[in-house]
């Protein structure tokens, strides 16, 4: 029997995703927040108060699914069009049909709006009163901020629920149901998967249910054409459904951390190449490139610092154009500032530094501002001699002047936190500290001399 014949005596062409929507709430695997046993969703449903509300969640991670699951299980006629493909005319043929069934059968309408960040100002505003009167309870769905898609009036009238990407443990178990299903799934086929390959399409799918589904039908249409009896989905079968290898990888085990300390210590140690090769093992493998853009802001500030300024810079530049272009446009963005990283002159002054002032505060505590350096905004506090004798750097030459801003108990012990390196534009700082040292030295004898 072939894996697309005839299935429960009927031609069921739809994909695999499309089959095994969940069709209750209780089959509905993750998104525990929304439709927890107390939450807030399922006692509007056990109610049948349902509100208005917005699922803003990535691709593939149910909001359709539960708009369908909460018009089946209020009882509501529900309507579903895309905002792609409809406009005003729409929306009031929709209003028409919701008022004649409430007046004719007292039966309430979800509507379900896809993408409706899409829908412009005069189409959000066509809803206004319908949702406001309780005509019509509108579903949006949409990957988009909503506070920046939706128009104020509308998104105050509604509810927005946050839906997540499908954790790892849920996708395993979507696949395994959709496999064991005989009724709608591939249970009739009698497939069995190899672990590695469950967790390579798991790890493919990136949160994604529907994409962790038809990653499964690819690969079981392979598996099913095997003449073996007791066919299994490999590895092998998974990497030629969805044309991309597996990897060595755990995000969450020994091999994430291995990778993550390699790229790190490549680019402490100077090398481009070996930096863009363990990047490039990372984003191959799956790792969120986020958490990789994290880090190499991270390193910008711990091991280049002010040697070079600009590192900072250039790795928050990189982070904010993978947001704006995501996969895979964005990774050269991240590929750009690791280059930029490991070819950088390196200090961890700064690191240093902050780990002595934590030390210090640790030691000493909570020590009092000097008086010449506090703020006086109050008659009270002058009087106390709050800023008296603050001496104005700009009101001296090269708007410097010897001047203690430390607490008196850290003065000449140890108070000197930040000592930069003689590489990059620290060289320059450090030039520029000693000077004003020299300054601050010639000062005290000035004033220690008779």
């Amino acid at each position: 029997m072939d894996l697309f014949d005839q299935q429960d005596g009927r031609n069921d062409n739809r994909p695999l995703a499309e089959r095994m929507r969940p069709r209750t709430l209780d089959e509905y695997v993750g998104q525990g927040h929304l439709i927890g046993a107390e939450s807030l969703l399922r006692r509007a449903v056990a109610e049948d108060r349902l509100f208005s509300v917005i699922f803003w969640g990535p691709p593939g991670s149910g909001k359709t699914t539960l708009a369908r699951i909460l018009a089946q299980e209020t009882k509501s006629h529900f309507i579903s069009f895309s905002a792609v493909l409809s406009g005003v005319k729409e929306i009031r043929t929709v209003v028409d049909e919701a008022k004649n069934l409430w007046r004719n059968q007292r039966r309430r309408t979800i509507l379900f709006v896809d993408e409706i960040h899409r829908f412009n100002k005069a189409q959000q505003d066509a809803f206004l009163p319908h949702v406001e009167s309780g005509l019509i309870t509108l579903i949006g769905a949409t990957t988009e901020n909503p506070s920046f898609e939706v128009i104020s009036p509308l998104l105050s009238r509604m509810r927005v629920l946050t839906l997540k990407p499908f954790s790892e443990e849920d996708l395993s178990l979507i696949v395994r149901n959709a496999l064991a299903d005989r009724e709608r799934g591939l249970g009739r086929f009698d497939l069995e998967i190899e672990p590695e390959a469950l967790t390579h399409i798991v790890w493919s799918a990136d949160g994604d249910a529907r994409a962790a589904l038809n990653s499964l039908e690819a690969a079981a249409s392979l598996a099913d054409g095997t003449a073996e009896a007791g066919k299994r989905i490999t590895r092998a079968f998974v990497e030629e459904a969805i044309q991309k290898k597996a990897l060595q990888y755990d995000k969450t085990g020994e091999e994430h951390y291995n990778l993550i300390s390699a790229l790190h210590k490549s680019l402490r140690g100077s090398d481009p190449d070996a930096a863009l090769y363990w990047l490039g093992r990372m984003l191959m493998a799956g790792e969120d490139p986020l958490y990789l853009a994290r880090r190499l802001v991270r390193f910008a500030s711990e091991d280049v610092g002010n040697a070079d300024p600009r590192a900072l810079t250039v790795t928050i530049d990189a982070m904010q154009a993978y947001h704006f272009l995501g996969s895979p446009e964005g990774e050269l963005a991240l590929v750009q500032a690791a280059v930029y990283l490991a070819t950088a002159p390196k200090s961890n002054a700064l690191y240093v530094g902050y780990g002595r002032v934590r030390a210090t505060i640790e030691k000493t505590g909570s020590l009092p501002v000097p008086l010449h350096i506090r703020n006086a905004p109050t008659k009270l506090m002058k009087e106390l001699d709050y800023g008296k004798g603050y001496r104005y750097a700009h009101d001296f030459a090269d708007a410097y002047v010897p001047q203690e801003y430390l607490p008196d108990e850290l003065r000449g012990k140890g108070g000197r936190f930040y000592r930069p390196t003689d590489r990059g534009y620290e060289k320059i700082i450090g030039e520029r500290l000693e000077a004003w040292r020299k300054i601050r030295e010639a000062n005290a004898k000035k004033q220690t001399t008779p």
